[in-house]
């Protein structure tokens, strides 16, 4: 039974967390106090759930608990008299998911809120992290490379600049939404990035962000069907995830797309992702998440690495690098160069790309491929210096060994 309470408990973080949040925020004003009384019904129910049974409906049960402790916290310190009376009067939790807008996943107005333009890129990525997903200020700290305390210190700043700044908590109106929505999909192209190839940590995956963010994705295209890019970026995340069983073996080491077992791709994904990307090219206004959407899909529909188009990939590359330069897109595109012209011309088209924390590993890779082997092995030392995820370090470890 212990067990079985773990996983349903588990379950219901990743799925609910968000929702639960977002909730307590919208009855109580307070980002704090809803976090806190989020963790409060979780830490509570795997006390209950062991001694009483799970219950028929979790999420009802948990958000019944959180916002009862919402309650008592603000009746005991004696403040919020008119809140209290307010939250009282809030319906039943059946009736909680609904918001203005008349979409039923309060984690939309969360996220919004969350990408309010008032608030900077990297702001708003720790604040969803945080709230959106339930990760602890300590990991939000190691994915952006800072100490805890400064981290700290930054999400209360945030939380006080949306109260200081009025910053309304509720999805935008339809006039406001094409101003709005970039900020959004910036978010959430982040959440899946960090959770499909996680920074730090045991495992090379963070199935609960990358959940996270193709739910969000999936809601946003209901709210705002006619953008392409919102397509283009759910496409992105279902191609990308639909790989997620067969990226590490039964060591959990990583697996490269190469040597991947395609029969353990999700066939349903793929297709669900092809369709999307289906939807948004034919508007005829490509984007940053199109692009990227189209070079998984030429993945995907690769019966076997050996029939991937690597030269159509190179091409889509150099669309993204004009519309999207950054180091990453200049390393990716110069391992397809490598794939589709040779590594030596991928070496060639890697160079001046080595701030980013990949570029060892893609010159080691094919400095291998060139025999080059004193070559490949200390970049591939440097490669280790550059992840602190244990399933990456395991495979470059090996490859180090070869």
């Amino acid at each position: 039974m212990t067990d079985e309470v773990e996983r349903v408990l588990a379950d219901a973080f990743a799925q609910d967390w968000g929702r639960l949040v977002a909730t307590l925020i919208r009855l109580t004003g307070d980002w704090d106090l809803a976090e806190d009384c989020a963790q409060e019904a979780l830490t509570t129910a795997l006390r209950t759930w062991r001694r009483d049974g799970i219950p028929d409906v979790p999420r009802a049960w948990l958000i019944t608990t959180a916002r009862n402790r919402a309650v008592d916290r603000i009746r005991r310190e004696r403040v919020g008299a008119e809140k209290l009376r307010s939250l009282a009067a809030e319906p039943a939790p059946a009736e909680l998911d609904i918001h203005d807008s008349g979409f039923a996943d309060e984690r939309l107005r969360l996220l919004f809120t969350c990408c309010h333009p008032a608030l900077g890129l990297s702001s708003r990525v720790e604040l969803a992290l945080r709230t959106l997903c339930g990760l602890t200020t300590a990991e939000i700290a190691r994915l952006f490379g800072v100490p805890e305390p400064t981290m700290a210190k930054r999400l209360v700043r945030t939380k006080h600049k949306i109260a200081v700044a009025g910053i309304p908590y509720r999805v935008p109106s339809v006039v406001e939404l094409p101003e709005r929505t970039p900020a959004v999909l910036a978010v959430l192209y982040l959440m899946f990035t960090e959770g499909y190839a996680t920074s730090a940590g045991p495992h090379l995956v963070r199935v609960d962000l990358c959940h996270e963010a193709i739910g969000l994705t999936g809601v946003l295209a209901t709210l705002v069907p006619d953008d392409p890019e919102v397509a283009g970026l759910r496409a992105l995340v279902l191609l990308q995830h639909s790989r997620a069983s067969a990226r590490v073996d039964d060591q959990g080491v990583l697996v490269p797309l190469e040597e991947q077992d395609r029969s353990a791709w999700d066939a349903a994904m793929i297709e669900t992702g092809l369709a999307e990307l289906r939807r948004a090219v034919k508007h005829e206004r490509v984007g940053p998440y199109q692009l990227q959407a189209l070079v998984a899909a030429c993945h995907a529909t690769a019966a076997t690495a050996a029939d991937t188009d690597w030269n159509r990939i190179v091409g889509l590359y150099d669309e993204l690098a004009v519309v999207l330069p950054s180091p990453a897109v200049q390393v990716s595109r110069a391992v397809a160069v490598g794939m589709a012209r040779g590594p030596q011309a991928g070496l060639d088209a890697l160079a001046g790309g080595g701030g980013h924390p990949l570029a060892p590993a893609a010159r080691a890779d094919l400095l291998r491929r060139l025999g080059r082997r004193d070559e490949a092995a200390e970049a591939y030392r440097v490669a280790l210096t550059r992840t602190a995820n244990a399933a990456e370090r395991a495979y470059l470890e090996r490859r180090l060994r070869g």
